[in-house]
């Protein structure tokens, strides 16, 4: 991998991370694209480690809300009277909101990095899973707001960002769409769907840092990886700017919209055989 690609995998990744059209799914497209083996352990464990700089971005951005939510942690901790405080609970429903892909993602670890990297689950399910989009949206009452969120919501949420997992239908498009069916409001769930990507994403990168390092080293390399990163979180920085003023004046059609034509595209040259899956 040369510097301009990786550049280009970083501009993808953190513009697409919060997204609801799928960071993964795209950065398997481009992957294919260059000519990378998709299914390749370096490529796998790249593609999960320059999630990364989302992450901080998102940290940076959100730098005083966490700062308030762990504080509240840290007091409903060792004064149970606080523990009725919407920061408190707030936090509470973040962590359990978590847990699920933590668990999915281990069990389903080797399928997650071969099977479903194949380019037929990324368009399927961006076409797919516009449909449940769709529906969430349009049937949304958006009633219930951050104060109102408890831990069966994310719950609900953390189970159905496990289908993330399979690369196209994306972790902000699910954890948005399941948000807006419990009712709560599409900024709030666009927010939660920041919060609950920090943990899912710092653990997946983690575990290819440790599992996958002399893979890296002996393919796309560190130097690579760590430009990527670091313009992956120069992008996904104003692309969580831009997002939370995009969703409080407009609905989620546009990236419906954009997810069927990328899906529609990508089936057609799969089903012609332009293209190969892996």
């Amino acid at each position: 991998m040369n510097i301009v690609e990786a550049v280009f995998f970083g501009a993808v990744e953190g513009l697409t991370e919060f997204l609801p059209i799928s960071s993964t799914g795209h950065l398997t497209i481009m992957e294919k694209a260059l000519g990378y083996e998709i299914d390749s352990p370096d490529i796998t464990a790249f593609t999960a480690i320059i999630q990364v700089g989302a992450v901080f971005a998102t940290l940076l951005y959100l730098r005083h809300d966490f700062r308030r939510i762990i504080a509240a942690l840290g007091r409903g901790a060792t004064r149970p009277a606080y523990r009725d405080h919407p920061d408190f609970r707030f936090g509470v429903a973040v962590i359990v909101g978590s847990i699920p892909i933590g668990i999915v993602g281990l069990l389903f670890k080797d399928q997650i990095e071969t099977t479903l990297r194949s380019l037929w689950f990324v368009s399927l399910a961006l076409v797919g899973w516009s449909g449940v989009m769709a529906y969430a949206d349009r049937v949304a009452t958006q009633k219930r707001h951050e104060d109102d969120v408890t831990w069966k919501d994310t719950l609900v949420i953390g189970v159905v960002q496990c289908m993330a997992l399979i690369p196209g239908i994306s972790r902000s498009g699910s954890t948005m769409s399941a948000g807006l069916l419990r009712g709560i409001d599409r900024v709030t769930v666009t927010r939660l769907s920041f919060f609950l990507s920090i943990p899912a994403l710092f653990a997946a990168a983690l575990l290819q840092v440790v599992t996958e390092s002399a893979n890296i080293s002996n393919g796309v390399g560190w130097t690579m990886t760590i430009t990527a990163t670091a313009v992956s979180f120069v992008t996904a920085y104003f692309a969580i700017s831009w997002l939370l003023k995009f969703v409080a004046r407009h609905s989620y059609s546009v990236f419906i919209i954009y997810r069927l034509a990328l899906g529609s595209v990508l089936l057609f040259l799969l089903g012609t055989g332009l293209i190969s899956a892996t």
